[in-house]
């Protein structure tokens, strides 16, 4: 990113303290440190903008502080990760000196800077409102995988789509790649404020993906292809898996 335009973008990192498959996994220990922090501490490293983290738990802030990191407090009830980006964002940033905010999921323990700074490249195109990355899919089981979210776009340069639709059925169907969708975005300002004024879209609530609330709203997403799908963490397994890269590529 341009030195100039650092101050403009915000990386913001929701951390959800509630987890069905893993209790208390901001705080999971990996390498060392809690696993929210490791997220931080990556988003820094990308060096995109200011690193705020949104939390709804006191130990979860404080823990957030005492590694250097910023931290504020957002209410428990939001029902999803840009709701919460959305109060953080007026709460440190009133003055709206930010016109990009980067959302950074809090389970990407062990997720590339370099992947954090991919998720900016397609808003230099001004008619985007929302980038966001994917991948190739390799695995043949992940193509009819319903968990794996699909993104179907139309090819807009090398490494790049313009997302018509997100889908966990596979499609498009015949002969062709299919792509995994990365949940990491990045927004206009205005776009995450227009995001979250919509209610809920009937093919949001039908495919259970909040991101086609925006296209039925008429915004455009483009996607940033990228060669990997970075680790989240959602069961002890996943913990694991991230204990043992970040013990070998420590940051």
């Amino acid at each position: 990113m341009n030195p100039a335009n650092f101050d403009k973008s915000l990386v913001l990192i929701p951390a959800r303290m509630a987890s069905t498959r893993l209790p208390g996994k901001p705080l999971a220990d990996i390498a060392g440190l809690p696993m929210i922090v490791q997220v931080a501490r990556r988003a820094a490293a990308a060096d995109v903008g200011r690193v705020v983290v949104a939390v709804d738990h006191q130990d979860v802030f404080d823990a957030v502080v005492a590694a250097g990191f910023e931290a504020v407090m957002t209410r428990g009830d939001h029902q999803s990760g840009s709701d919460r980006i959305h109060e953080a964002l007026t709460v440190c940033d009133p003055e709206r000196r930010a016109d990009i905010v980067i959302n950074v999921q809090g389970d990407l323990p062990t997720i590339d800077p370099d992947t954090i700074r991919a998720a900016l490249r397609p808003l230099e195109n001004a008619s985007t409102d929302i980038a966001t990355l994917t991948t190739e899919i390799r695995d043949e089981h992940e193509k009819t995988n319903p968990n794996v979210v699909k993104v179907v776009g139309s090819p807009i340069a090398e490494s790049r789509l313009r997302a018509l639709y997100f889908t966990r059925a596979t499609a498009p169907h015949g002969t062709g790649p299919l792509f995994h969708h990365i949940g990491l975005y990045a927004y206009r300002r205005k776009a995450l404020e227009a995001f979250v004024a919509l209610k809920p879209s009937t093919l949001e609530k039908r495919e259970s993906l909040e991101q086609l609330r925006a296209l039925e709203a008429g915004m455009r997403i483009d996607v940033e292809i990228v060669d990997t799908v970075p680790l989240g963490v959602d069961t002890p397994a996943d913990l694991e898996k991230a204990r043992a890269m970040l013990a070998a590529n420590p940051i």
